[in-house]
């Protein structure tokens, strides 16, 4: 075997990294009741329009505060709808918003951090004066900046919340390309002729993102909690839209009339939140560079 291929076979990641990490997830109790959590919430959301009695926006004021009842599982709000079809469709919400802002966060975030930790330079100042100008203030206190500017409206929150967690995953991935582009297997690499996005994409990032995902899994579910406090404040989805927080928020002023559409969204939301968690502390154990590093 030549030099050359005994250096590539060396910088090759191992193949089976991610069959060691399923075997590991199998084993985690913690983590598989998360994995179940977080797949009935998606079973929910797509199933929606089958599972739920009634339309989200059907009104009867002739039931209005109705408590739970064989009709209606989870009582009916100030119009008269039922509580149960509105949180089952506001799990829609709760899935895409939290998907997809942490999505655009994490792109943006990978992107910028990869790059600024390969390069280094004013690009790298930059992206650290940023992210710490972003964390000396509060999450809810940049979210309300950003949908006062974009405005209110689905569409904005997601963009203001991708706007608000994309530091930490910059900084994240940065720190960890800062680590790994002194390795010898990077230096190897380019005395093989490898240009600077191969070295940064085929053989940094794949071994630098494992962090990323984890924090990108639980930062779901803080975004779903970001989501509902927006809704809470009148900020988030529009009515009719049955937002979780929106719903809470409405509730306020039957809180010791019908206290149930409250505690139904809440309860919802922190089944979600608690799925999402057990599932990115498990990762934290399963995704673990050092020992992948070591194998």
């Amino acid at each position: 075997m030549s030099i050359t291929e005994n250096t590539e076979k060396q910088i090759k990641p191992p193949s089976n990294r991610w069959l060691r990490r399923i075997k590991k997830l199998k084993s985690n109790k913690a983590g598989i009741l998360g994995v179940i959590l977080i797949l009935g919430l998606i079973l929910v959301a797509l199933s929606a329009d089958l599972v739920a009695p009634y339309s989200y926006k059907e009104q009867d004021l002739s039931i209005m505060n109705s408590p739970p009842s064989k009709d209606h599982l989870m009582g009916t709000d100030e119009f008269g709808r039922d509580v149960f079809s509105r949180i089952l469709y506001g799990s829609r919400i709760s899935v895409y918003v939290g998907v997809v802002s942490v999505g655009l966060s994490v792109v943006i975030g990978v992107i910028l951090g990869s790059l600024a930790g390969y390069y280094g330079g004013w690009l790298d100042q930059f992206l650290s004066l940023v992210t710490d100008l972003t964390w000396s203030l509060p999450e809810i206190l940049v979210a309300l900046l950003l949908v006062a500017i974009v405005g209110a409206g689905l569409e904005c929150v997601i963009i203001a919340i991708a706007l608000t967690y994309w530091a930490q995953y910059a900084r994240l991935i940065r720190g960890q390309i800062l680590m790994l582009k002194t390795e010898t297997y990077v230096e190897a690499t380019r005395s093989l002729g490898a240009t600077d996005f191969t070295i940064l994409f085929k053989h940094l990032f794949p071994n630098a993102i494992a962090p990323v995902i984890v924090a990108a899994t639980i930062g779901i579910g803080q975004a779903i909690v970001l989501e509902a406090t927006l809704g809470f404040l009148g900020m988030g989805a529009q009515p009719p839209l049955p937002s979780w927080g929106a719903m809470m928020s409405n509730g306020t002023a039957y809180l010791f009339i019908s206290p149930w559409v409250i505690i139904f969204p809440g309860l919802a939301m922190m089944i979600t939140v608690v799925g999402f968690n057990l599932f990115g502390d498990a990762l934290v154990d399963i995704m673990d560079i050092r020992e992948d590093t070591l194998k």
